[in-house]
């Protein structure tokens, strides 16, 4: 059976934990930034899990992470 090709786009976007869950960065940190608190801003630094429904879709464009 020949090998599946990985997502390009979804490989730099996702990191996988070494329990197979799905990092993903938060929105809301582009453009438009003066506006919003710093705190905030602050709290939207950090990676967060991606929903399981996600999850399952993630793995299949990213089969070898």
């Amino acid at each position: 059976m020949p090998k599946q090709k990985t997502h390009s786009s979804s490989k730099k976007r996702f990191k996988v934990t070494g329990t197979g869950k799905v990092l993903r960065a938060q929105a809301f940190r582009r453009h438009i930034l003066s506006k919003r608190p710093t705190k905030r801003m602050r709290h939207l630094r950090h990676n967060i899990l991606a929903s399981e429904q996600n999850r399952k879709v993630i793995r299949k464009m990213i089969p070898y992470m």
